[in-house]
């Protein structure tokens, strides 16, 4: 008698393979660990920015409109704050405010215990800008250089750019995360159940797929107000659509299996069956949307801010910072206006692109065997 050997490959052995073909496309690979780059810099946010200030919003107006490159002395001036220290995560969060005061100077001499600088907005020749302090109310001027230069606030717009990155990785988590609450939900009731209540949201996601999305989102903006959640609460609420068509097509081809018919046989209840038996294997299909939803999320939000009607001022966000500088693409520093337009350029082909990796590593027909 002659057996022969049969390949049997369990969830495990799958994941891994899916595992080892992912790392071998290098764009994918590559897609990740940017994003892996993009988001660690968002979570140490104040910590590793230039300016450490809430919203990096420490403005000096006379060093407005700055080419990347410039450095300017600083003189750090003592103010009458109470020393306080402040936790760790808090100011990786939320910034936090110093005891000093810098001003930007053009020079300064030290005479008898006190500092003459001349500021760096004065005019040349005018002395009525010549201040004196005693060096008991200054620390040691340092030179500052903005990398990337300053905005016309005089902001710097390197940590303008690192700060916004926490806006749009955060509409796009928070976006998915309620798109594949509402989507899975909504998509496994109708594929499972099917008849009237399988024609009534079908109905209804034709419905909502037919109004532009951005015209959508708009609407509800304005019906929830503008501001920070809002805009997330907006995104989340006109992207379940392509989750609920992907997970009802997935549900309807996996509810005629032996082993779901097996599950009913054994009495157990719809709602083990959807959620612990039939969905786990249509998983493959979400993460995938979910990948191009996020990319999707962070197109939306960035629209919004250059509209006005995303997260509002000072906090920094890629698609307001576009907004605020469009003006100057005809001139030197169009910079201002290209630099984020590049950083949402890569985010988006980031997920896109590992969205794709994704789809082709979980392809159980591609799979080596």
């Amino acid at each position: 008698m002659i057996f022969k050997k049969k390949n049997i490959i369990s969830t495990g052995s799958l994941s891994s393979l899916a595992w080892k073909k992912f790392k071998k496309n290098l764009l994918g690979f590559g897609s990740l660990v940017f994003i892996g780059i993009v988001i660690l810099i968002a979570c140490l946010g104040y910590l590793i920015t230039p300016d450490s200030t809430p919203y990096a919003n420490n403005q000096y107006l006379e060093l407005g409109l700055k080419k990347p490159g410039f450095t300017v002395i600083m003189l750090p001036v003592k103010q009458n704050r109470v020393k306080t220290g402040q936790a760790f995560f808090k100011t990786m969060i939320s910034g936090k405010i110093g005891n000093v005061q810098n001003i930007p100077i053009r020079a300064y001499t030290v005479k008898n215990n006190h500092i003459m600088y001349i500021e760096y907005g004065a005019l040349p020749g005018d002395v009525s800008m010549v201040k004196i302090l005693p060096l008991s109310e200054i620390d040691i001027p340092v030179k500052k250089t903005f990398w990337v230069g300053t905005d016309r606030f005089g902001r710097d717009y390197l940590s303008q750019l690192m700060i916004g990155t926490r806006v749009s990785l955060s509409v796009g988590l928070i976006s998915v995360l309620i798109s594949l609450v509402i989507g899975i939900f909504i998509g496994a009731i109708g594929g499972y159940y099917r008849g009237w209540v399988d024609n009534f949201i079908m109905w209804l996601i034709n419905v909502v797929w037919s109004i532009p999305t951005l015209l959508l989102v708009i609407a509800i903006t304005f019906a929830l107000g503008k501001g920070f959640w809002q805009v997330f609460i907006a995104v989340g609420l006109t992207m379940w659509v392509e989750v609920a068509r992907v997970v009802r097509g997935q549900i309807l081809s996996i509810r005629e299996s032996e082993y779901v018919e097996a599950a009913r046989a054994l009495g157990f209840s719809d709602f083990r069956i959807i959620f612990r038996h039939i969905l786990p294997n249509a998983m493959a299909a979400v993460i995938v949307i979910s990948a191009a939803n996020f990319a999707s999320a962070i197109l939306m939000e960035a629209g919004l801010s250059f509209l006005g009607l995303g997260v509002q001022p000072p906090v920094p966000s890629w698609g307001s910072m576009i907004k605020e500088n469009y003006g100057y693409l005809v001139l030197d520093y169009a910079y201002l206006a290209i630099l984020p337009g590049i950083a949402i350029m890569l985010m988006v082909l980031a997920f896109m692109l590992m969205g794709n990796a994704l789809r082709d590593a979980l392809d159980v027909r591609m799979s080596e065997v």
